[in-house]
């Protein structure tokens, strides 16, 4: 992801100028980028998925409050409203094995949407520069800490495409343009925005693997995305779009 993402920048920008025009600021966001992604993983990894699921789902909360905190910038009651109603339409889809787990994995996911929330915020605030090499270097910053755990010669050929088809073409593009939206509306909105992933997860399974989503998780996917379509055309009426 780091090179593919770092490829596009430079690319663009036709000059390796682009990465250090990120500054101080970049590099905290590549700082926080990496260790939510280790911890996400170390989440999954170590408890229940619905529990990781659900955790990594406050990251809209995270990113409000720090703008409280830090920026004074109050959490409006439509914003707030709308990401307690999409944590429960997370909750609704991972009812079923929602609880079981451990405690570590769990705050290990609280910890990946801390770290996202203030990612986003960052970018936000800092939105005349062009942070997607950030995010590259985020990449660079979580394979750095998992290289002592890594295992390259345990990956087939075939698993090195897949490798390849994610981290040049799958992440730089999911997550490049998640670098750019904070330019346009706020860090929270951005952070809510992110929690169709976990919404049309299932759906892409469904149609790649045959595998038909429970009741629930088609019922809380549609609450999570009533919510956003509602905060969306809010955001369009009142003209907060393209401002933050």
């Amino acid at each position: 992801m780091c090179i593919g993402l770092l490829a596009v920048s430079m690319a663009l920008a036709r000059s390796a100028s682009v990465i250090r025009a990120i500054g101080t600021a970049g590099v905290l966001v590549a700082g926080l980028f990496g260790v939510q992604t280790v911890l996400f993983i170390v989440s999954i990894t170590n408890t229940e998925v619905a529990n990781t699921l659900v955790a990594v789902s406050a990251a809209p909360l995270f990113a409000a409050t720090y703008e409280r905190v830090l920026f004074g910038r109050p959490i409006g009651r439509r914003l707030l409203a709308v990401i307690m109603v999409a944590i429960l339409g997370i909750g609704i889809m991972v009812s079923g094995s929602l609880g079981r787990g451990n405690l570590w994995g769990d705050l290990a996911g609280l910890g990946a949407a801390a770290g996202l929330g203030g990612s986003f915020v960052v970018i936000g605030r800092y939105r005349d520069r062009f942070m997607v090499p950030a995010i590259g270097l985020g990449g660079l910053v979580a394979a750095a800490i998992a290289l002592p755990w890594a295992s390259p010669l345990a990956a087939t050929a075939s698993d090195y495409g897949y490798l390849a088809i994610s981290g040049l073409v799958v992440l730089p593009l999911g997550f490049g343009l998640l670098a750019v939206a904070p330019r346009f509306i706020p860090g929270p909105e951005v952070a809510l925005i992110t929690l169709l992933e976990t919404v049309l997860g299932p759906f892409w399974v469904w149609l790649a693997l045959g595998e038909v989503p429970v009741p629930a998780a088609v019922v809380g996917g549609l609450v999570v995305i009533g919510a956003l379509a509602l905060n969306s055309a809010a955001m369009l009426r009142t003209g907060s779009v393209g401002r933050s």
